[in-house]
């Protein structure tokens, strides 16, 4: 994935050829993530949808397969919400290397009450944030393994408005779910943006960057069914927000460019062009708060003590605490 002076413009219409890679996108079975996996799949790779639901995991490969001819598309069973499954995902994924993973997956919760996870963390919180830092750990001697592998967060609009309470990370004051999301994503990108530094400080191969899908509705994405169905009244009541905003098979194009495109690099942000709410994908500057490398060691510190591992202690090799 080394940039050249040959490489053409960015289409996300004419996506490079991956044909020898190997992508897992986490949460590939609906949303966002199922047409990031969509379209990884038209680069000739290997792609596996990591999802809790196995039905909605056949269904979304059976939707791949119908609109990608000769799709490598497979599934995976991923519970990011039960921590000590995740070493035996990682294993099922039975592969020798891992060109990118996706850090998709998420859970959105729009009432009380407060949640919590298999290992009684906060269910936004322990999903979005823990699940994915601990899968890294696991997935980290596949992706040392080749030549150059993109570890890529998918973070959110929400985000860019919230603040870490480093005293209340798991939202037990005062719990607010639309508040304990955005602060769930924020986690996730300090944590892109932190492990990159981390994998610059060893010498790693891999890189980690974070991407946002800017405003991306249901309303304005085209229909996948069984995994989405937009009806006509959908359709037309959306019209107007597509000014500002966008479907989701464009909220992808953001973690479609960060796999795939030779002139990205770790530890940027990327997210959509006009207003960072829709167009396509652009490098953004990170967002002031973000750049506070204190917060992002603070959070790392906590989420090794609250997942039990570490991350890049020694390049490829997992250390469990």
């Amino acid at each position: 994935m080394s940039s050249t002076s040959s490489t053409p413009p960015w289409d996300v219409q004419q996506l490079p050829h991956a044909h020898d890679s190997v992508f897992l996108v986490t949460g590939g079975n609906a949303g966002i993530g199922y047409f990031v996996a969509e379209q990884l799949s038209a680069t000739g790779a290997t792609v596996v949808l990591g999802s809790r639901n196995p039905a909605k995991a056949e269904a979304a490969t059976a939707s791949i397969r119908s609109r990608v001819p000769g799709a490598r598309v497979r599934a995976v069973r991923l519970d990011l919400a039960d921590l000590p499954s995740l070493r035996t995902a990682v294993e099922s994924l039975d592969a020798e290397h891992l060109d990118a993973v996706v850090h998709n997956a998420g859970v959105a919760l729009d009432a009380p009450p407060r949640r919590v996870t298999e290992d009684g963390h906060e269910l936004m919180f322990g999903t979005n944030h823990l699940g994915h830092f601990a899968l890294t750990h696991w997935l980290m001697p596949l992706l040392s393994a080749a030549p150059a592998a993109r570890i890529v967060t998918m973070g959110s609009i929400a985000a860019k408005s919230e603040r870490l309470d480093l005293g209340d990370l798991q939202s037990r004051k005062n719990y607010r779910p639309k508040r304990t999301y955005g602060r769930s994503k924020l986690a996730q990108m300090y944590f892109g943006l932190e492990l990159d530094r981390r994998l610059r400080a060893v010498n790693s191969t891999v890189a980690s960057v974070v991407v946002h899908p800017g405003g991306a509705l249901d309303s304005l994405t085209p229909s996948r069914p069984p995994v989405h169905a937009r009806t006509a009244g959908a359709r037309l009541c959306g019209a107007p927000a597509a000014l500002l905003v966008q479907g989701k098979h464009a909220g992808a194009w953001p973690a479609v460019r960060a796999v795939l495109d030779p002139t990205v690099r770790g530890g940027q942000l990327w997210g959509p062009r006009a207003f960072s709410l829709r167009g396509k994908p652009q490098r953004q500057r990170a967002w002031n708060h973000l750049t506070d490398t204190s917060v992002a060691a603070r959070l790392w510190e906590a989420s090794r003590d609250l997942t039990g591992v570490d991350l890049v202690t020694i390049p490829g090799q997992p250390q469990s605490r």
